[in-house]
């Protein structure tokens, strides 16, 4: 259930896109992301804390800009396609908690390796009233192709939520949804949610070390 340092990077820098306040409740989705994406990249860029890889400063930025803009239990659901409904709410409710927390390790892990990227923003292709909308982007780097970097919301009661990310032509539910029916097939859902658990305690215990300088 491993994902490539590049394609980590580029989930993070979308996800980071989700920052948004009351005001911007309405805001079209393509406009806020470049808006937002681009403030909170920059933050990422110059914080001394994260560019020395302070690991409270790094989780305390995630948790505030990140987990209120994803809606991780849409997300976890999708990645479980059918086993979702075999579950009971109590496994559904820790799969899903122990699923974000991946995500969130994730992200940490990408926020200390930010250094010269910068954005690349696509024209959004949607109707007015639609509820589920692709925005795509690609991420700029100082080496290398661009990334391609797409992802999907959907329109809830408290506005746009990411609930897919497409990295370099695959999409992230995808990804993780072979791995989760893998780990279902083999040990039921207690053992995809123990098997998670495990990862978790492991990326706690071993936070990543920030790119040097060259």
């Amino acid at each position: 259930m491993k994902i490539s340092l590049t394609r980590v990077l580029a989930f993070l820098t979308a996800t980071f896109a989700f920052h948004v306040g009351d005001g911007y409740a309405q805001e079209a989705p393509d406009v806020l992301i470049k808006r937002v994406s681009e403030e909170v990249l920059a933050i990422a860029k110059t914080d001394k804390q994260i560019q020395a890889g302070n690991q409270e400063r790094i989780m305390e930025v995630v948790r505030a800009k990140v987990l209120p803009h994803v809606n991780f239990q849409r997300m976890t659901q999708l990645t479980a396609g059918r086993y979702w409904r075999e579950a009971t709410p109590e496994q559904q409710q820790s799969l899903t908690n122990e699923f974000k927390a991946l995500l969130i390790y994730t992200y940490a892990g990408a926020v200390a390796q930010i250094r010269n990227q910068t954005l690349e923003f696509k024209p959004m292709r949607a109707a007015p009233d639609d509820t589920e909308v692709e925005v795509r982007t690609a991420v700029i780097q100082s080496r290398g192709e661009p990334i391609q970097l797409n992802y999907r919301l959907e329109k809830g009661p408290t506005g746009w939520k990411i609930v897919d990310v497409n990295i370099l032509g695959a999409w992230l539910v995808q990804t993780y949804r072979n791995s989760f029916a893998a780990e279902i097939q083999k040990g039921g859902i207690d053992g995809l949610i123990k098997t998670l658990a495990e990862r978790n305690k492991q990326l706690s215990a071993n936070p990543p070390k920030p790119v040097l300088k060259s």
